[in-house]
């Protein structure tokens, strides 16, 4: 019964960490760009994409593609830091436990 009691114990615990860690990845700016700082994307530590800016220079209505392309770059980078990020937070979160599902953010 100690057992049980310790298990539930720890775990409200980690519930508690895991929303202060929620609330602090709202916070959290992330950034990233592409073409040398052409396209710049800013995501907040959840992944919802905050701002995006475009250097005049790099828009050409004869190449809208690779504007997209360096959209896209930029978009998908700061998504992959968002995803260490949020890694990282969660394993300070957790104390390095597995858990055997996966949080909605």
């Amino acid at each position: 019964m100690a057992d049980i009691m310790k298990m539930i114990q720890q775990a409200q615990a980690v519930q508690g960490r895991l929303q202060a860690m929620q609330e602090e990845l709202e916070k959290r700016q992330v950034t990233a760009s592409s073409g040398g700082g052409m396209v710049t994307a800013t995501a907040d530590g959840k992944g919802t994409i905050r701002t995006l800016k475009i250097d005049p220079s790099v828009v050409d209505a004869k190449d809208i593609e690779m504007l997209e392309d360096l959209v896209v770059a930029a978009i998908t980078e700061v998504q992959k830091k968002v995803a260490a990020v949020q890694q990282e937070e969660m394993q300070k979160a957790t104390g390095g436990m597995n858990l055997p599902f996966k949080l909605p953010f």
